[in-house]
């Protein structure tokens, strides 16, 4: 009995370890999944394919957050918001780590084997971004492209699953929540830019200083333009009009949010891209519901 305690802590350093604490990168990861499951089906997808994305992405995120935080285990405990991570405490070795990381990909690997050949090709090539990722911040201010292509890779994935091919407008689908994930993860970096500067870690909030808050807005933009250019080539209805205009105000929020730089405001901002990707997927559900 006297073990238990001592278990007890070391699932939850791994559940912390895989961010099951903070549901946030897995809703980011789920909403352009969904967006392209719907659209793939023109209405809703098949359970099966439904299910296996569900729980892919719940597991390929986790699998994301171990690796991140094996690359970063020397620099999470310089950096104020991170220096509470297991690996940065030591609750958690690197070989349990690398475990851990291997178990959940094995399951990931699994679930992608229910599909078909071409979903089971792509998903090699979302593995290793994801894999690529976290290294990128030592060598380029723009890691932001790397983990957009990673996430963004679920979505040609939807649609080979789907429909055993991926179209032209799945392209145009990935683009927009490439340029999506740069604007939210611009903002998580503008939190940690201090502690970055000093101990050497690049990011696209540190490139564009000063003009991070128009950069940003850029990057919403043409987002959304992105997005309505998929409406309109798919003939979506007002519904979807109206959801991106929804979309369009929880942006207007996060400029004005971030206007000073506060770190925990930047975090809130970050957190709001939650409600983008619900309103972009409403506007997609219901444009097809009420076609």
């Amino acid at each position: 009995m006297s073990l238990l305690p001592e278990i007890s802590a070391q699932l939850a350093a791994y559940a912390r370890l895989m961010r099951l604490d903070r549901p946030i990168g897995i809703y980011l990861l789920l909403w352009p999944v969904l967006w392209s499951l719907w659209i793939a089906a023109e209405g809703f997808p098949s359970e099966k394919v439904l299910l296996i994305f569900f729980l892919g992405t719940v597991l390929m995120r986790s699998a994301g957050c171990i690796i991140n935080d094996f690359a970063d285990r020397n620099f999470d405990g310089k950096v104020k918001r991170t220096r509470d991570r297991p690996m940065a405490t030591g609750a958690v070795t690197k070989g349990e780590a690398v475990a851990l990381f291997a178990v959940l990909v094995l399951l990931s690997l699994y679930l992608v084997l229910l599909t078909n050949w071409l979903t089971i090709g792509l998903s090699v090539i979302a593995v290793l971004l994801t894999l690529l990722y976290p290294f990128m911040k030592r060598y380029t201010y723009f890691p932001q492209i790397v983990l957009g292509a990673a996430f963004s890779m679920a979505i040609p994935m939807a649609f080979a699953a789907q429909t055993g091919t991926v179209p032209d407008y799945a392209w145009l689908i990935y683009i927009a929540n490439l340029l999506w994930v740069m604007v939210y993860d611009t903002m998580y970096a503008m939190a940690d830019r201090e502690d970055d500067l000093k101990i050497g870690i690049k990011s696209t909030a540190i490139l564009f200083g000063e003009s991070d808050r128009l950069m940003v807005g850029i990057l919403q933009a043409l987002t959304l333009l992105s997005l309505w250019v998929v409406g309109y080539r798919l003939n979506m209805n007002s519904w979807f009009g109206g959801f991106l205009c929804l979309a369009n105000c929880f942006f207007l929020y996060q400029q004005f949010i971030i206007r000073n730089r506060d770190r925990d405001l930047c975090l809130q901002a970050f957190l709001n891209n939650h409600w983008v990707g619900m309103s972009v997927f409403l506007g997609v559900a219901f444009s097809y519901a009420y076609a």
